[in-house]
């Protein structure tokens, strides 16, 4: 599947795709919004949770960027 047949799909579509298809890889947890990060093929998907009732907000996809920036780690304090 590529990135966009992906974004082609209803939400409900891009989660059943994601739950088969997708590799999760890490989470990303502030006070307003709980993210799960999968791999597919060749692209990423955030499924965007809200924090107190674990209601699905929003699936977005991306290949590359800032949207990756979030689930690197700070080093600059050392290990």
């Amino acid at each position: 599947m590529t990135l966009y047949e992906f974004n082609k799909l209803d939400m409900n579509a891009r989660m059943e795709v994601t739950n088969q298809k997708g590799v999760f890889l890490d989470n990303y947890i502030t006070d307003k919004e709980r993210i799960n990060l999968y791999a597919i093929d060749m692209f990423f998907v955030e499924v965007v949770y809200t924090p107190k009732k674990n209601f699905i907000l929003e699936v977005r996809s991306f290949k590359t960027g800032q949207s990756l920036d979030k689930y690197s780690k700070d080093f600059s304090d050392g290990f």
